[in-house]
């Protein structure tokens, strides 16, 4: 997968990232991770509640919480087989920045389109870091894992575009998903540093 044909993501993962620091703090990862796909459900739930009459999109949300959940259960139970607990959740400063080039105001669907282009660009770079990680973790079973994870974040990417598309009305979505990706680029420069999935 290329991330710049597919993805549109502007600045690549260092590999570097892996080996430098994630490897030698796996248990912070998974922890982060479980609160990432957590999060992602919540994030399902939250679009149901604020778009009840879409009936469409409450399909795709209850199956997204589903699967977000059923990824949560497996990276917790991957925790536990290697004797580590579940840790505090962490604040997730790369989404938090991300909130800031939602639009505040405007019309519903103004929000819609955003709420949805911003949950297609955290699946987005979630999909190419689990491309990293599988691809440079010196770790089999979790290389094998991210791997299945990677395509399951780029089929929900994929799905949240659609949505915006299909609920856009006169909103050119490319042209937002385009301002997106621009702003995206300038924020991850910051990331990419931590034992986390998108620190």
């Amino acid at each position: 997968m290329s991330e710049k044909t597919i993805l549109k993501l502007q600045l690549p993962t260092d590999p570097l990232w892996v080996k430098n620091v994630v490897e030698s703090n796996i248990e912070e990862l998974l922890t982060d991770h479980a609160y990432c796909e957590q999060k992602a459900a919540t994030n399902g739930i939250t679009l149901i509640i604020q778009n009840p009459n879409l009936s469409d999109l409450v399909q795709e949300m209850i199956m997204l919480v589903q699967e977000e959940m059923d990824h949560f259960k497996r990276v917790y139970e991957i925790i536990l087989e290697r004797g580590y607990v579940l840790g505090k959740e962490r604040r997730d400063n790369y989404v938090n920045e991300l909130r800031k080039f939602i639009i505040v105001g405007g019309s519903r669907t103004d929000q819609l389109v955003d709420r949805l282009l911003l949950s297609a660009m955290i699946e987005a770079r979630s999909c190419e870091r689990f491309k990293v990680l599988s691809e440079n973790i010196n770790d089999e079973k979790l290389s094998a894992f991210y791997h299945e994870l990677m395509i399951s974040e780029a089929t929900h990417y994929a799905m949240f575009i659609r949505l915006a598309k299909k609920h856009a009305g006169d909103i050119d979505v490319d042209k937002r998903w385009a301002a997106f990706l621009a702003y995206e680029a300038q924020v991850v420069q910051n990331y990419g540093k931590g034992e986390t999935i998108h620190g």
